[in-house]
């Protein structure tokens, strides 16, 4: 095996990618304090094609020089849009058909690999806080509740990667049906 260089790669230019069909999947990002955390939630929708990302509360916004460095010009090619209310931003969305997934542990919560997501519907996810998680009235406020199984000692996954699951998982199911 011989590994691609960039060039073989084959990748959309940023006006190609502004014009291709996207993932039916939005993002919110509640309360994000790290800027690596938000810069790679940038570079992992950029990937998969995501719609737009919604920054709410602290989260940063770009342009940011500690967003950038993992975002690696992503912040360029997915759409993205400041709300400071995270719950008023849930209910625009509900208004708008979209359903509304938080990524948290709590009671009758469906686990990642039993749910199955339904085609013609936009789904917007909900990543919380690195230490409080999605905020108990955005939680209250979602029409659903998924949490990725974890089987270790640890309860929680860092908000990047917990991001880059479920829109792996989600990418996937809506790409084979």
């Amino acid at each position: 095996m011989r590994k691609l260089k960039n060039s073989e790669l084959d990748r959309l230019s940023v006006e190609d990618f502004k014009e291709v069909k996207k993932t039916p999947i939005v993002i919110i990002l509640d309360n994000i304090r790290s800027l690596n955390n938000i810069g790679s939630v940038f570079r992992t929708s950029d990937a998969f094609l995501i719609e737009k990302i919604y920054l709410c509360g602290i989260t940063a916004t770009p342009p940011h020089k500690d967003i950038h460095k993992t975002a690696l010009g992503s912040t360029d090619t997915v759409a993205w849009e400041y709300v400071e209310d995270t719950v008023a931003l849930v209910e625009k969305l509900k208004a708008e058909n979209i359903k509304i997934i938080s990524i948290e542990q709590a009671e009758n919560a469906t686990m990642l690999n039993d749910f199955s997501p339904k085609q013609q519907t936009t789904y917007a996810l909900v990543f919380g806080n690195e230490v409080k998680g999605v905020s108990q009235n955005v939680v209250s406020a979602s029409d659903l509740v998924v949490e990725i199984p974890q089987y270790g000692t640890k309860h929680s996954l860092n908000i990047s990667v917990s991001c880059g699951v479920v829109v792996w998982d989600l990418f996937c199911k809506l790409k084979r049906r």
